[in-house]
């Protein structure tokens, strides 16, 4: 029988479409995922016979048993290497950081010439100054000048020592304003520990302050208070001193052995600027009344002109002059600030 080759020729294209199609479909759209490795049929006990019920298991993997003993070592590496960090933090030396921000003239004295920390620039009419100072275990770093405000000082510390002025009713709310500014950060938990040096009133009207320290439910920790107060008790109150008119250009004296252990002629000395109604002129009274002239060398100096904040070269040399005899000569030594 003769096969039409039409018909032949109609069927290979009909067998090469359906092919074609059925190749697209698996392909394109069939979901069935053929694997490459091997599948094995595993036996496992039954739970209640104990026979062995045949099973097709997941897919076998022959390294499995070795990546499981690689990431077992790998987490008690990991475990260990904690463990060691942790020995290491634990025995090192705690550092503690401590920022103090003067804003009053007593910062200058704190720093320089109690601390004798460094600050840069050294230009005095600079509007921010700063320093950093190590010492044994406490990193130090001061800020002072008027463009040091609220919000714009770096907080990098555990603990802060406020420098204020509160000697009269202005500089009484601008250290307010500060102090509750300290109080957000308290509340907040970036700062730890407070505490206030405070040139106070000498008259002793301190009480405004007294919300703010911890024995009454306040937030400092400490106060360091210039002129001496019923408050003193050595424990969360100390008296501090006046310190140096550091804007006076006062050099610089470090102690040496011979001026701490030499004999010295005189019981104290004083060298102050003396005004009207002023706490010196008191004190220059008493000496003279106690007849302590004799043992003292007194200094008072009246008439020292001040010319845009700044005092004239004659003053400021004597200033100088009078300031290095007192040092050599004299046992106690009391500054007073204009």
């Amino acid at each position: 029988m003769k096969f039409p080759k039409r018909k032949l020729f109609l069927l290979i294209i009909f067998a090469y479409v359906a092919f074609s199609l059925y190749a697209a479909y698996n392909v394109f759209f069939s979901t069935k995922v053929i694997s490459r490795v091997h599948r094995i049929e595993k036996k496992e006990a039954g739970p209640s016979d104990g026979g062995a019920a045949p099973f097709v298991g997941d897919e076998w993997n022959p390294w499995e048993d070795e990546q499981v003993e690689y990431n077992s070592a790998l987490n008690k590496k990991r475990e260990a290497f904690k463990q060691h960090m942790a020995r290491i933090d634990k025995n090192k030396p705690k550092r503690y950081k401590v920022q103090i921000w003067g804003k009053a003239a007593i910062g200058l004295y704190l720093w320089e010439h109690i601390l004798e920390g460094p600050l840069n620039p050294t230009d005095k009419i600079a509007q921010w100054r700063e320093g950093e100072l190590q010492s044994n275990k406490i990193d130090f770093s001061f800020y002072t000048g008027p463009a040091v405000v609220q919000g714009h000082v770096p907080l990098d510390m555990n603990s802060l020592v406020l420098v204020l002025n509160g000697r009269e009713q202005q500089k009484v709310a601008y250290s307010t304003r500060w102090l509750e500014h300290v109080r957000a950060l308290v509340q907040s938990h970036t700062v730890s520990h407070v505490a206030v040096v405070l040139l106070g009133d000498e008259h002793c009207n301190n009480d405004w302050i007294g919300p703010y320290l911890k024995r009454y439910g306040g937030f400092v920790d400490l106060l360091f208070l210039v002129y001496d107060s019923p408050w003193v008790n050595d424990r969360d109150v100390f008296q501090w001193p006046l310190g140096v008119a550091t804007y006076r250009q006062f050099p610089m004296v470090k102690p040496n052995a011979e001026m701490i252990t030499s004999n010295r002629p005189y019981l104290c000395n004083f060298l102050g600027t003396v005004y009207k109604n002023s706490s010196r002129e008191t004190l220059v009274r008493v000496l003279k009344q106690s007849d302590l002239e004799k043992e003292c060398i007194t200094t008072s100096i009246l008439c020292c002109v001040c010319i845009s904040g700044e005092l004239d070269n004659e003053c400021s040399n004597i200033f100088k002059c009078v300031y290095f005899v007192a040092m050599l000569h004299g046992y106690f030594f009391f500054v007073g600030a204009l």
